[in-house]
């Protein structure tokens, strides 16, 4: 049996931002920094699964909290978002280039099948 390879950091943003409610959470800390109760409000389930979505968030580094009391404070954390939009900037380039190709390669097809 193979053993999988090992995730990439990239890989844990892509999971966390797999699912709609953490995806939410993403966009509403893009605003600014939110408690739990703030961040749950909007969200169509129990509190202990919500919590379940702000772990995969934290344990991607998506999001930081800070605890005040008995007040628990949510961060956007930026560096892991920028890596994975630089990664999907990486591929749309690769891909670019490839359909350029595929583009050049069906364009002299056609101009041989012309001549011929």
């Amino acid at each position: 049996m193979r053993s999988q390879p090992a995730r990439r950091p990239v890989d844990h943003v892509f999971h966390a931002l797999a699912h709609p409610a953490r995806v939410r959470v993403v966009e509403q800390l893009g605003r600014g920094p939110a408690s739990v109760t703030e961040l749950a409000a909007p969200a169509q389930m129990s509190l202990p699964a919500f919590m379940q979505h702000l772990k995969v968030l934290e344990q991607a580094g998506v999001v930081r909290s800070d605890k005040a009391g008995r007040v628990r404070t949510y961060h956007l954390e930026a560096a892991p978002l920028v890596e994975a939009s630089g990664w999907l900037a990486q591929q749309r380039r690769m891909w670019e280039r490839r359909l350029d190709q595929l583009d050049e390669y069906v364009r002299s097809m056609k101009e041989l099948e012309d001549e011929g």
